[in-house]
């Protein structure tokens, strides 16, 4: 199993690294065509603002090849600001144009509760999906944002959690998934949503 993270600067790339490592996974941390050409599956992690994450990827020539493996049907996955950047637009600080792999927008929380949404919060499901395998009844996961997408009705959104109003937590279609939360802080719920993609994406394979 060859897993490509893309390194475009802006992820915390030791924690993404090891936790495919804890599966028995050594992941390629790389922004090298090649590597990513022949990779069975791309991860785009990320931390920080969008601005930086849609400009470094322009920077290093990112954006043209990551749809071209999306549109090859390539298994992708957005953790955190990765998944922010899978959309069609970001309102983080200005507008920015996302990658548009899924569709909607990311804004900012309009909650009383604090902002940043940080800390461990409950999933819910909001469909049957193959990500619910060997999960919890309960499952909680660990979260560091100030955005999230919108809207949170779409056929799209898997799963959600409550922070003052309902925050899609997990989205996907097709061969495109991003996780707001980081399943590599999220313990062993967290390793099993990876080790769940992991079985996806080698029985699709």
């Amino acid at each position: 199993m060859k897993i490509a993270v893309i390194d475009y600067e802006v992820g915390n790339l030791a924690n993404v690294y090891n936790a495919w490592l804890r599966l028995g996974v050594e992941a390629q941390i790389t922004r090298d065509p090649a590597v990513i050409r022949s990779a069975d599956m791309i991860e785009l992690p990320g931390v920080g603002a969008i601005r930086d994450a849609i400009g470094n990827l322009e920077k290093f020539d990112l954006v043209p090849l990551l749809q071209e493996q999306v549109h090859a049907g390539k298994f992708f996955m957005g953790i955190c600001l990765g998944m922010q950047a899978l959309f069609e637009t970001d309102y983080e600080g200005g507008t920015y144009k996302g990658l548009g792999f899924l569709p909607g927008e990311i804004v900012p929380f309009h909650t009383r509760l604090k902002v940043p949404h940080m800390g461990w919060n409950e999933l819910e499901f909001k469909q049957s999906h193959w990500l619910q395998k060997n999960l919890p009844a309960h499952p909680y996961v660990y979260f560091v944002h100030s955005y999230h997408k919108s809207p949170v009705d779409t056929p799209d959104v898997i799963a959600v959690a409550d922070y003052g109003q309902p925050v899609p937590a997990i989205c996907g279609k097709d061969n495109v998934l991003g996780m707001q939360f980081h399943p590599e802080k999220s313990g062993r719920v967290g390793a099993q949503l990876l080790q769940n993609i992991l079985d996806y994406v080698q029985k699709k394979g």
